[in-house]
């Protein structure tokens, strides 16, 4: 049991390490939006685009890439409750633990595809 919740530790630990590695990765928006170095291309720069803009790609682009590692973890654990489903041979805790795994995962994918929604709603509200 021990080394299901390592393993279950470390699934864990994998995940929130590449949501915070795989923003970093992803090209920036803001660096492609502006190409000219004058004072009057920045003026129009800031004008056009400007901040918010770039702060609303910015956000979007984390929150896709979290709802993207969000679904992963999820697909993960509904398979690892499957399997534990499968090899509890019948043990009533075993199984209790195998479907609360499955119910979880199903909640947080749920959850995560909600507040998707709601971040895209409300970044939509600001262009």
């Amino acid at each position: 049991m021990a080394a299901k919740q390592k393993v279950s530790n470390q699934l864990l630990a994998g995940s929130i390490q590449l949501a915070l590695l795989l923003p970093g990765l992803l090209p920036s928006p803001a660096s492609a939006a502006c190409t000219d170095n004058t004072i009057q291309g920045g003026a129009d720069c800031a004008a056009g685009t400007g901040a918010t803009s770039n702060l609303l790609d910015s956000i979007r682009t984390i929150t896709n890439t979290l709802l993207i590692v969000v679904g992963v973890a999820s697909v993960i654990m509904i398979i690892i409750g499957a399997l534990r489903y499968v090899l509890s041979a019948g043990n009533e805790k075993a199984t209790t633990g195998a479907k609360d795994t499955i119910v979880y995962a199903v909640i947080g994918l749920i959850i995560a595809i909600l507040a998707y929604a709601i971040v895209n709603f409300t970044l939509g509200q600001f262009k």
